[in-house]
């Protein structure tokens, strides 16, 4: 039986194009559209994908965030997020969202449907230069995991959010603060972790998280 793949794609073109690709192959079958992240909560449960294409940019809600919340949905589902960007944090805020690969805008067909049986199979498709940037990223945050103890409740809340993948204006709506404020706490954590991006602050929480636990 056709393994079932749902596309979210606001570029309509691209979007028609993916769904012929997969709909050519013999082990594939597009079973669902969607131009939003809004759409895609909405009707993409009702066709239960084993695997789906999200585009990370995507008019009003974000690809991440739309992750984040049809996981809860379809836990058993894989998401593959295509972008065009090798932003560390953006790709760090997917993984934490629930991102299963990554692939980028312009992949190959053959490229494509490979990630797509890998992701089927329990892999992880990503490009070699996607994973050396996350591999960078972790290396970049070796100092002692303790450092986290220093924060106030709120910027510990904020550093909780931040590791789910929340943006700063959903980190705001979430905790009904300016979306100033939301920036300078960031700031603050920052400096008192010795960082300078998102991706360093949550990795070394979530080595004091794993400490604690040990």
């Amino acid at each position: 039986m056709p393994i079932a793949v749902s596309i979210v794609e606001d570029d309509t073109s691209m979007r028609e194009g993916l769904s012929q690709l997969i709909n050519r192959a013999e082990d594939f079958q597009c079973v669902s559209q969607h131009a939003t992240a809004e759409e895609a909560i909405e009707k993409m449960p009702g066709y239960q994908p084993e695997v789906v294409l999200m585009d990370i940019h995507l008019p009003g809600m974000s690809g991440v965030e739309a992750v984040r919340r049809l996981k809860e949905l379809l836990p058993k589902t894989q998401f593959i997020m295509c972008t065009a960007y090798k932003d560390s944090d953006v790709i760090f805020s997917a993984l934490m969202a629930g991102a299963n690969g990554f692939l980028p805008k312009r992949a190959r067909p053959k490229e494509l449907l490979a990630a797509l049986r890998e992701a089927c199979a329990g892999g992880s498709p990503m490009t070699s230069q996607i994973t050396r940037k996350i591999v960078e990223a972790f290396r970049q945050t070796r100092a002692p995991a303790n450092e986290t103890e220093g924060l106030t409740p709120r910027e510990q809340e904020i550093l909780n959010l931040l590791g789910q993948g929340y943006l700063y204006k959903e980190i705001a709506d979430q905790l009904h603060i300016s979306y100033r404020t939301v920036s300078t706490h960031i700031e603050h954590i920052y400096g008192k972790l010795h960082v300078h991006s998102r991706t360093q602050a949550v990795t070394k929480h979530f080595h004091q998280t794993e400490a604690g636990r040990s």
